[in-house]
């Protein structure tokens, strides 16, 4: 029987795990809430199915009970995650056929590490309410992999950038800013990476916690002004961090500075598309693929 992948949140992130495990020989179905990204799932490939986070509709249990993988990709707001909530049923019960499963976190459960390197192994610092959040979502699914013998990995998100959602689209737009907080770095990944990783985990059944991030921290002020280079544009003026308009969101990433490692995924055999800033936009820049 053909294998089947359902991806609860089919977002940006989602929809290229999708496009993956699509090529890769899977039928593949994604939850929305609107109708109007319904008929953008299905115009590649992704069955869509209605989703508020709430109840599970008849349509969707039908599509778990058919499901053998799954990627949880819906944030945990203050009641945690929508599949561990008290009045939802087991999930080896909606999923009887389930082989493996992936949880979509992020790389902000660490913290702020004044810039020094994490792994895996760190122990975890979560600033944000948020990031609290992923790691009670984290530890729910790690715990269910290990009660019903099931491998569930934790892959950790960088920044994510990719066609449609770039440093070249924003200089264009004329929205690029190089904000300069000194010493600060971000770790970033491109999206296609996320789903070739994503991949890479369930085909190998493998489990755990997995930073999913290129190989180069950089400061952030780079990124744009090597976008700009390609572009053939000037490159915008430095914005001190201290004086910047910025939204509340957006001041607290900046409040955690650190450098991810993703040795592990490396030493597993992984090969990143992308390795690094400066090769993915040029990629994008050459392909045309930056406006999405």
């Amino acid at each position: 029987m053909m294998k089947h992948l359902l991806i609860l949140g089919a977002g940006f992130s989602g929809k290229a795990i999708g496009d993956v495990f699509r090529q890769a020989g899977f039928s593949v179905s994604g939850t929305t809430r609107s109708t109007e990204k319904a008929e953008s799932l299905r115009k590649i490939g992704i069955e869509p199915i209605l989703y508020d986070g709430g109840a599970i509709s008849d349509g969707l249990a039908a599509d778990m009970a058919r499901a053998t993988h799954v990627v949880q990709s819906i944030a945990p707001g203050k009641d945690g995650d929508p599949l561990f909530r008290p009045d939802m049923p087991a999930l080896t019960s909606l999923m009887p056929r389930l082989e493996w499963a992936g949880y979509l976190s992020t790389v902000g459960v660490y913290g702020d590490h004044k810039g020094g390197w994490v792994d895996e192994a760190t122990v975890l610092n979560p600033v944000s309410a948020r990031s609290v959040e992923r790691v009670e979502a984290e530890d729910h699914w790690l715990a269910f992999g290990k009660a019903a013998g099931l491998p569930v990995a934790v892959l950790r998100l960088a920044g994510i950038y990719g066609p449609g959602r770039n440093a070249l689209r924003n200089m264009e737009e004329g929205t690029a800013r190089r904000l300069v907080k000194k010493d600060q770095v971000f770790n970033r990944i491109r999206v296609e990476d996320i789903g070739r990783s994503a991949l890479f985990l369930a085909g190998k059944h493998l489990a755990g916690v997995w930073n999913i991030t290129d190989n180069e921290p950089g400061p952030p002020q780079d990124v744009v002004a090597e976008a700009a280079r390609l572009m053939g544009l000037p490159t915008p003026p430095d914005i001190p961090f201290e004086t910047a308009e910025l939204s509340p969101m957006a001041r607290s990433f900046y409040g955690e500075n650190k450098r991810v490692s993703n040795a592990k995924l490396k030493a597993a055999g992984f090969e990143f598309r992308f390795p690094n800033y400066r090769q993915s936009l040029a990629e994008l820049h050459a392909s045309g693929h930056w406006r999405g």
